[in-house]
């Protein structure tokens, strides 16, 4: 079996399985939903360079575990405010959690009770949310999926409908959520980005055509050489997001557009097998173009960075 069947039977066999088993045991037996926990909370007490190396590997494989909002979003902010057992049941892998932060939904939190509705939340079992300058713990009175284009990455509407909450702590930390979060991203478009351009190189060097391999020819060549500097380059600025603001929003504008310009040039280096359901390549074009939107398009991040730039 070559190695996009390979990539193929791997991504479709983790979509019809049930993530939930084997997010548990991932958590398990690889320690990967504790990986940020602090150890006195049972989890491995990692840091930014380990958080870089497992989220690159999880894009590269296109997981549909909740792995982002669980492992990199939840922990960072149930750690900020020391809800250790919220902690000790994420790292064993008893549960998955999400987290809605300030402006990703329409919220009103008085008397210690919640309405509103978040769109378009990364599914998680536990539901943590920043409202009224707090981080607090709620259970939704609905859950809504949605039909999405990338159905290795789920997302829901969750409806509040004045629903009682528990106040983990001040909402300090929703900033470095954010950025954190942006963080493991960039490292997951490397990790997806890196496996287009291996797609990619596997298929030029033995698809044959006019007698020669089509990796021989020139345009093929640019072609490669192009989208592996900006895999290498998109790498550098992952490794270094966790650092502060400013890196993550670097961050999340190169390796967005690194990796929907790998995941393109990889269909069009395939030609038309590239666009067939059995290739993945498309599965890796779909999650490029979702990853676009989830903590806002590039333009978004380099509008961050205008203050920084610019002095304004």
């Amino acid at each position: 079996m070559s190695l996009p069947e390979e990539l193929g039977a791997l991504v479709r066999e983790h979509l019809a399985a049930r993530p939930g088993a084997s997010w548990a045991e991932l958590a398990r037996d690889v320690g990967v939903a504790g990986l940020l926990v602090p150890e006195e909370h049972g989890g491995a007490g990692c840091g930014p360079a380990e958080l870089a190396a497992v989220a690159e590997e999880m894009g590269a494989a296109l997981s549909p575990h909740p792995f982002l909002q669980t492992a990199v979003m939840a922990v960072t902010a149930a750690t900020a405010c020391g809800a250790g057992d919220l902690l000790k049941a994420v790292a064993d892998g008893g549960a998955t959690a999400t987290v809605v932060l300030p402006g990703d939904a329409e919220l009103r939190l008085a008397g210690g009770r919640l309405s509103g509705v978040a769109p378009y939340v990364l599914a998680g079992e536990l539901v943590l949310l920043y409202a009224g300058g707090q981080l607090v713990e709620a259970v939704p009175t609905r859950r809504e999926a949605y039909l999405t284009m990338d159905e290795s990455r789920p997302l829901e509407r969750l409806t509040f409908e004045d629903v009682p909450v528990r106040r983990l702590g001040d909402g300090t930390s929703a900033a470095r959520v954010r950025d954190l979060g942006i963080a493991a991203l960039a490292a997951e478009q490397v990790g997806g980005a890196q496996r287009c351009l291996d797609m990619a190189v596997a298929y030029a060097r033995t698809r044959v055509q006019f007698g020669r391999p089509i990796g021989a020819f020139q345009a093929v060549k640019h072609k490669l050489a192009d989208v592996l500097l900006l895999v290498e380059s998109a790498r550098s600025a992952a490794r270094a997001a966790a650092g502060d603001e400013v890196a993550a929003a670097v961050a999340g504008s190169y390796c967005t557009e690194a990796y929907l310009a790998a995941a393109g040039e990889n269909i069009q280096v395939h030609g038309g097998i590239g666009i067939t359901w059995e290739h993945p390549a498309h599965r890796y074009f779909k999650r490029a173009t979702s990853d676009a939107q989830l903590f806002g398009p590039p333009q978004a991040h380099r509008a961050r960075l205008a203050p920084v730039v610019f002095g304004e």
